[in-house]
Protein backbone atom coordinates (compact mmCIF):
# COMPACT_ATOMS: atom_id res chain seq x y z
CA UNK A 1 0.00 0.00 0.00
CA UNK A 2 1.30 3.46 -0.89
CA UNK A 3 1.62 6.22 1.70
CA UNK A 4 -1.30 7.94 -0.04
CA UNK A 5 -3.43 4.81 0.32
CA UNK A 6 -2.41 4.37 3.95
CA UNK A 7 -3.11 8.05 4.75
CA UNK A 8 -6.47 7.83 3.01
CA UNK A 9 -7.48 4.78 5.06
CA UNK A 10 -6.24 6.31 8.32
CA UNK A 11 -8.01 9.65 7.75
CA UNK A 12 -11.21 7.85 6.76
CA UNK A 13 -11.08 5.77 9.96
CA UNK A 14 -10.82 8.96 12.04
CA UNK A 15 -13.28 11.24 10.20
CA UNK A 16 -16.06 8.86 9.12
CA UNK A 17 -17.40 8.15 12.65
CA UNK A 18 -17.31 11.85 13.56
CA UNK A 19 -18.80 13.44 10.43
CA UNK A 20 -20.74 10.49 8.99
CA UNK A 21 -20.34 11.84 5.49
CA UNK A 22 -22.73 10.71 2.82
CA UNK A 23 -21.25 10.49 -0.67
CA UNK A 24 -23.58 11.10 -3.61
CA UNK A 25 -22.77 10.79 -7.31
CA UNK A 26 -19.56 8.76 -7.27
CA UNK A 27 -20.82 7.09 -10.43
CA UNK A 28 -20.48 10.48 -12.19
CA UNK A 29 -16.71 10.44 -11.72
CA UNK A 30 -14.72 9.48 -14.85
CA UNK A 31 -12.93 6.18 -14.33
CA UNK A 32 -9.84 7.25 -16.27
CA UNK A 33 -8.19 10.21 -17.94
CA UNK A 34 -7.38 13.69 -16.69
CA UNK A 35 -9.97 15.21 -14.36
CA UNK A 36 -10.29 18.70 -12.92
CA UNK A 37 -12.25 18.31 -9.67
CA UNK A 38 -13.68 21.63 -8.44
CA UNK A 39 -15.30 21.90 -5.00
CA UNK A 40 -16.60 24.63 -2.73
CA UNK A 41 -14.50 25.33 0.38
CA UNK A 42 -16.19 25.55 3.78
CA UNK A 43 -13.65 24.04 6.19
CA UNK A 44 -10.00 23.02 6.64
CA UNK A 45 -11.21 19.42 6.49
CA UNK A 46 -12.41 19.78 2.88
CA UNK A 47 -9.18 18.50 1.23
CA UNK A 48 -8.98 15.30 3.27
CA UNK A 49 -12.73 14.67 2.97
CA UNK A 50 -12.63 15.11 -0.82
CA UNK A 51 -9.45 13.02 -0.93
CA UNK A 52 -11.07 10.08 0.87
CA UNK A 53 -14.47 10.24 -0.86
CA UNK A 54 -13.30 10.69 -4.46
CA UNK A 55 -13.11 7.35 -6.28
CA UNK A 56 -9.59 8.11 -7.57
CA UNK A 57 -6.48 9.61 -5.94
CA UNK A 58 -6.55 13.44 -5.97
CA UNK A 59 -3.62 15.85 -6.27
CA UNK A 60 -4.16 19.16 -4.47
CA UNK A 61 -2.45 22.52 -4.53
CA UNK A 62 -1.61 23.62 -1.00
CA UNK A 63 -0.43 27.02 0.17
CA UNK A 64 3.34 27.25 0.03
CA UNK A 65 3.66 28.08 3.73
CA UNK A 66 2.56 24.56 4.68
CA UNK A 67 5.64 23.10 2.97
CA UNK A 68 7.85 25.02 5.44
CA UNK A 69 6.28 23.33 8.49
CA UNK A 70 8.59 20.64 9.91
CA UNK A 71 7.43 17.07 9.15
CA UNK A 72 4.29 18.29 7.33
CA UNK A 73 6.41 19.84 4.57
CA UNK A 74 8.04 16.47 3.87
CA UNK A 75 4.75 14.56 4.11
CA UNK A 76 2.63 16.71 1.77
CA UNK A 77 4.32 15.71 -1.53
CA UNK A 78 3.95 12.04 -0.56
CA UNK A 79 0.18 12.47 -0.21
CA UNK A 80 -0.15 14.22 -3.59
CA UNK A 81 0.05 17.89 -2.58
CA UNK A 82 2.17 20.49 -4.32
CA UNK A 83 2.87 24.13 -3.37
CA UNK A 84 1.22 27.25 -4.75
CA UNK A 85 2.11 30.84 -3.96
CA UNK A 86 -1.17 32.53 -3.13
CA UNK A 87 -2.06 36.02 -4.24
CA UNK A 88 0.02 35.94 -7.42
CA UNK A 89 0.31 34.07 -10.67
CA UNK A 90 2.46 31.06 -9.80
CA UNK A 91 3.65 29.69 -13.14
CA UNK A 92 5.33 26.66 -11.57
CA UNK A 93 2.10 25.62 -9.81
CA UNK A 94 0.17 26.11 -13.07
CA UNK A 95 2.68 23.92 -14.95
CA UNK A 96 2.50 21.25 -12.23
CA UNK A 97 -1.31 21.24 -12.36
CA UNK A 98 -1.40 20.89 -16.15
CA UNK A 99 1.18 18.08 -15.98
CA UNK A 100 -0.93 16.18 -13.43
CA UNK A 101 -3.97 16.39 -15.72
CA UNK A 102 -1.97 15.52 -18.86
CA UNK A 103 -0.67 12.38 -17.13
CA UNK A 104 -4.29 11.24 -16.66
CA UNK A 105 -4.60 12.10 -12.97
CA UNK A 106 -7.13 14.07 -10.90
CA UNK A 107 -6.32 17.67 -9.97
CA UNK A 108 -8.45 18.92 -7.08
CA UNK A 109 -9.13 22.65 -6.72
CA UNK A 110 -11.17 24.89 -4.48
CA UNK A 111 -11.87 27.69 -6.98
CA UNK A 112 -12.78 30.19 -4.24
CA UNK A 113 -9.12 30.08 -3.20
CA UNK A 114 -9.92 30.26 0.51
CA UNK A 115 -12.51 28.99 2.94
CA UNK A 116 -15.91 30.66 3.02
CA UNK A 117 -16.35 32.46 6.34
CA UNK A 118 -20.14 32.10 6.34
CA UNK A 119 -20.58 28.80 4.46
CA UNK A 120 -21.98 30.60 1.40
CA UNK A 121 -20.45 29.91 -2.01
CA UNK A 122 -18.07 32.72 -2.94
CA UNK A 123 -16.73 33.94 -6.26
CA UNK A 124 -14.34 31.58 -7.99
CA UNK A 125 -10.88 32.66 -9.08
CA UNK A 126 -9.72 32.36 -12.69
CA UNK A 127 -7.38 29.43 -11.97
CA UNK A 128 -10.12 26.82 -12.33
CA UNK A 129 -11.10 28.25 -15.71
CA UNK A 130 -7.44 28.32 -16.76
CA UNK A 131 -6.99 24.59 -16.06
CA UNK A 132 -10.33 23.73 -17.69
CA UNK A 133 -9.51 25.65 -20.88
CA UNK A 134 -5.82 24.75 -21.17
CA UNK A 135 -6.28 21.00 -20.72
CA UNK A 136 -8.50 18.29 -22.09
CA UNK A 137 -9.63 17.40 -18.55
CA UNK A 138 -13.14 16.37 -17.73
CA UNK A 139 -14.40 18.97 -15.25
CA UNK A 140 -16.26 17.48 -12.28
CA UNK A 141 -18.14 19.81 -9.89
CA UNK A 142 -18.29 18.83 -6.23
CA UNK A 143 -20.47 20.27 -3.46
CA UNK A 144 -19.53 19.87 0.19
CA UNK A 145 -22.63 20.50 2.26
CA UNK A 146 -22.01 21.01 5.97
CA UNK A 147 -21.49 22.41 8.44
CA UNK A 148 -18.82 20.21 10.00
CA UNK A 149 -20.31 19.46 13.42
CA UNK A 150 -19.38 16.27 15.25
CA UNK A 151 -21.91 13.48 14.79
CA UNK A 152 -23.96 15.45 12.24
CA UNK A 153 -23.90 14.23 8.67
CA UNK A 154 -22.18 16.16 5.91
CA UNK A 155 -22.76 15.46 2.23
CA UNK A 156 -20.18 15.28 -0.53
CA UNK A 157 -21.89 15.44 -3.91
CA UNK A 158 -20.09 14.70 -7.20
CA UNK A 159 -21.91 16.11 -10.21
CA UNK A 160 -21.77 14.94 -13.81
CA UNK A 161 -18.79 16.27 -15.80
CA UNK A 162 -19.44 19.74 -17.18
CA UNK A 163 -19.38 20.10 -20.96
CA UNK A 164 -17.05 23.03 -21.50
CA UNK A 165 -16.08 22.17 -25.08
CA UNK A 166 -18.17 25.05 -26.43
CA UNK A 167 -16.24 27.43 -24.15
CA UNK A 168 -12.94 25.95 -25.38
CA UNK A 169 -14.08 26.27 -29.00
CA UNK A 170 -14.97 29.93 -28.72
CA UNK A 171 -11.91 30.70 -26.61
CA UNK A 172 -13.92 31.90 -23.62
CA UNK A 173 -12.09 33.66 -20.82
CA UNK A 174 -10.85 31.84 -17.73
CA UNK A 175 -13.18 34.01 -15.63
CA UNK A 176 -16.25 33.05 -17.69
CA UNK A 177 -15.30 29.38 -17.50
CA UNK A 178 -14.81 29.57 -13.72
CA UNK A 179 -18.22 31.24 -13.39
CA UNK A 180 -19.80 28.31 -15.25
CA UNK A 181 -18.06 25.82 -12.94
CA UNK A 182 -19.20 27.76 -9.85
CA UNK A 183 -22.78 27.79 -11.15
CA UNK A 184 -22.67 24.00 -11.42
CA UNK A 185 -21.39 23.73 -7.83
CA UNK A 186 -24.18 26.12 -6.71
CA UNK A 187 -26.76 23.94 -8.51
CA UNK A 188 -25.51 20.86 -6.60
CA UNK A 189 -25.61 22.71 -3.27
CA UNK A 190 -29.18 23.89 -3.91
CA UNK A 191 -30.30 20.43 -5.01
CA UNK A 192 -28.90 18.52 -2.03
CA UNK A 193 -29.01 20.98 0.88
Amino acid sequence: MTLYGFARSAVNAVLKPIYRYEVIGRENFPKEGGVLLCANHIDNLDPPVVGITAPRPVYFMAKEELFNVPVLGKLLPKIHAFPVKRGMSDREALRNGLKIIKEGNVLGLFPEGTRSKNGELGKGLAGAGFFALRSSAEVVPCAIIGPYKPFRKIKVVYGKPINIQELRDRKASAEETTDMIMNEIRTLINAYQ
